[in-house]
């Protein structure tokens, strides 16, 4: 499915199923796997449009196969998503790709649970679910959750979903006995910035309790290379750059996640501001040393 849906969007035109469905098996065999017929290509068609609300078919005007749903909003979500199930599913046991492919992107628990909440996504159904909470320790039961959008953040999938009016985010690996409740439907509410929705933030929470500070980070030539390649943030942007310091500007909400995040990268880091931030990363060190033996 997910090779028949990334030819389709290719820039390439195929103009006769013949055309793509020789696309698709080209693909197919650089994976390692056997080539599929025209029934099975159209049998992904409804395959893809259950599972991805994508409609498949062939354009007069255009002469070519398209995906007929407007993209121009979805295209990076859309790449993320496929991404990622593509590798998931490449990874499986059964994938030759396994024998010579060394990735931590494993599949997660309860990675079966996507393929349901793509369904109830696109159709609108709420889901019941019982959920674990990590913090305290304790499992509960989400009753009428809307879902609205998956989104990954650090390896994971997280489920944003309205649950008693309120936008909430919940980890899929955490979801156990996932019910469609495929007799209810709801509105979908569009009112949803998503571009926007954790855009001054890092990771998954975007608690708005929390402030928007401005953050200036100071770390060495050789961090600064990697930073370069992978940015912390979208608003980093660099101050300094050359064979003593590496220094950059962020702006964004100061969570866990960010600050565990600075950790993972901390053998140079400096926290020239704000002071709160300085103070923080100092005490976790603290503690840190106290608990290790100084």
């Amino acid at each position: 499915m997910l090779t028949t849906i990334t030819k389709v969007r290719s820039s390439r035109k195929y103009s006769s199923q013949q055309e793509l469905l020789d696309a698709v098996n080209d693909s197919m065999k650089l994976r390692g796997f056997k080539a599929i017929s025209g029934k099975t290509l159209e049998r992904d068609f409804k395959h893809i449009e259950e599972a991805f609300g994508l409609t498949i078919g062939y354009d007069m005007q255009r002469g070519r196969y398209v995906i007929k749903e407007d993209l121009s909003n979805a295209e990076e979500r859309l790449e993320e998503l496929l991404f990622n199930f593509d590798l998931l599913n490449e990874l499986d046991r059964q994938s030759p790709l396994r024998s010579y492919v060394l990735a931590e992107h494993h599949r997660p628990p309860h990675s079966n649970n996507m393929l349901v909440l793509l369904a109830a996504i696109r159709k609108q159904h709420p889901v019941r679910f019982a959920y674990e909470d990590y913090r305290k320790e304790s499992v509960f039961v989400v009753e009428h959750a809307l879902p609205h959008y998956l989104k990954e953040s650090q390896g994971r999938w997280y489920l944003l979903a309205y649950n008693d009016g309120v936008l909430k985010t919940y980890g899929i690996e955490r979801m156990n006995e996932l019910c469609l409740m495929e007799d209810e439907t709801f509105a979908r509410r569009n009112i949803i910035n998503v571009a926007e929705l954790f855009s001054e933030c890092y990771g998954i929470w975007n608690d708005e309790q929390i402030p928007i500070e401005d953050i200036e980070l100071s770390y060495s030539p050789l961090d600064g290379r990697f930073l370069k390649s992978l940015p912390l943030h979208h608003s980093q942007h660099i101050l300094i750059d050359d064979d003593k310091e590496f220094r950059i500007a962020l702006r964004l909400r100061i969570t866990n996640d960010f600050v565990m995040a600075l950790l993972s990268r901390s053998t140079s880091l400096t926290v020239i501001k704000p002071e709160s931030l300085r103070n923080r990363v100092r005490d976790i060190y603290r503690e840190a040393l106290r608990r290790n033996g100084e």
